[in-house]
């Protein structure tokens, strides 16, 4: 519940720190000053372009916490999810706040890599719409507060893709070799391959998944870069032609490129949720949670994702947004768009460790390897996904009757 205060008030008709400029809401001072002048810091670690940071006239968040609390913020990114597990599982960093995707949120609370959140110190997570409320990442949503949702697309440029762009098989399509972008992270690139040949995104069959290595390894040779945040200079700058990302940040890059369009194919998508946490043997719990509480208020909320562009899983601020981004379908995608996504999953350990394998090899083999016709591939693709299960089956048959 958020309560006035003298300060508050004050803060709000003196415009401090910039944020009264952007939040009409007032801030308890007794919740907020509590740690003013014990001169401690805390350490964010985030996604790269995942936060409101002042340019363009926009609420910097990070200033607008330091200057309401006294709290010192020392900001750090990462570019995927395996990169931030890596960090924390290597035990050499210290962070306060991290925000990985749901999937990786589930498998660090199976490991012991977060602390349970002290809800008594965010109140405002009354402002998270129940919808987004115990995921099946979180269940009882002991370890997260959801930061943004989105989707998965293609994200392509109009003045040399005229085209309609309705499939994953676009990002094989030989007529744009080299001007091809894309995920350098395992699960992202494999989820596009699975969705193209039509398995889960969540798949434990080996055999699928070698279907998906292959295809992706045929993909090779038409790749120009493997990229994470790097997209953004190449797509804004019309380096490359077409690249698979995220919905938000699509809006982001269109802002500076108008020829820029975006894309969800028809053989289904990711639908994922990023999720403040906080890490095991945080330094900082208390401060930290001060700040996913800050992050959860209406207008900051709004602020921050108005600026970043993704979905809001935060009521209060949803309503506060303006209707033409309320009534964006790249933010907010329609109901036939949403019913035809699927989340990502923690997956088994025996699953991940080949997923890695599989991916190592991907990057590593030549990409001379493979120059199949890619219509070919991909049915002699699913043809070997068939043809391993009925071979496993028979196996087992055989076994029983020994």
């Amino acid at each position: 519940m958020k309560q006035l205060s003298t300060l508050a008030a004050a803060l709000c008709c003196l415009c401090l720190f910039g944020l009264a400029a952007h939040a009409q809401e007032a801030f308890d001072e007794n919740y907020y000053g509590r740690f003013r002048g014990q001169n401690i810091a805390i350490n964010v670690f985030n996604w790269g372009e995942y936060i409101s940071d002042g340019s363009d006239d926009s609420l910097d968040v990070n200033k607008a916490f330091e200057e309401l609390t006294g709290i010192t913020v020392n900001y750090a990114t990462f570019a995927t999810n395996e990169e931030l597990y890596s960090k924390l599982k290597g035990g050499g960093s210290r962070y306060d706040i991290i925000i990985p995707s749901d999937y990786m949120v589930a498998r660090m609370i199976d490991e012991g890599m977060l602390e349970q959140l002290d809800f008594s110190n965010i109140p405002s997570f009354e402002n998270i719409d129940p919808q987004y409320r115990n995921p099946e990442y979180d269940p009882e949503n002991l370890y997260s507060v959801p930061y943004t949702a989105g989707t998965v697309g293609i994200i392509y440029d109009t003045t040399r893709v005229q085209e309609p762009v309705d499939s994953w098989g676009i990002l094989w399509d030989e007529r744009y070799r080299g001007d091809i972008l894309m995920f350098s992270n395992s699960r992202d690139a494999f989820g596009i391959a699975e969705k193209y040949l039509g398995f889960s995104l969540n798949s434990t069959d080996p055999a699928e998944l070698s279907a998906c290595a292959d295809l992706l390894l045929s993909q090779k040779p038409l790749v120009q870069a493997y990229v994470m945040d790097e997209i953004f200079d190449k797509m804004i700058s019309g380096e490359a032609a077409i690249a698979p990302y995220y919905a938000g940040d699509y809006l982001t890059m269109a802002d500076t490129n108008g020829n820029l369009s975006f894309s969800i194919p028809k053989e289904g998508t990711n639908l994922f949720v990023d999720a403040i946490c906080i890490p095991k043997g945080a330094q900082q719990k208390e401060a930290a949670e001060l700040y996913i509480n800050f992050m959860c208020e209406g207008q900051v909320a709004a602020d921050n994702i108005s600026y970043i562009g993704y979905t809001t899983p935060n009521s209060a601020a949803y309503q506060l947004l303006d209707p033409e981004i309320q009534q964006n379908p790249v933010s907010y995608p329609p109901a036939e768009v949403l019913e035809n996504t699927e989340p990502f999953l923690a997956l088994d350990q025996e699953t991940g460790l080949l997923l890695d394998s599989l991916w190592t090899d991907v990057l590593t083999t030549d990409s001379s390897y493979n120059k199949w016709v890619m219509p070919v591939f991909v049915v002699v693709a699913v043809a070997l996904s068939v043809s391993l299960t009925v071979a496993r089956q028979l196996r087992k048959k055989r076994d029983q009757l020994k």
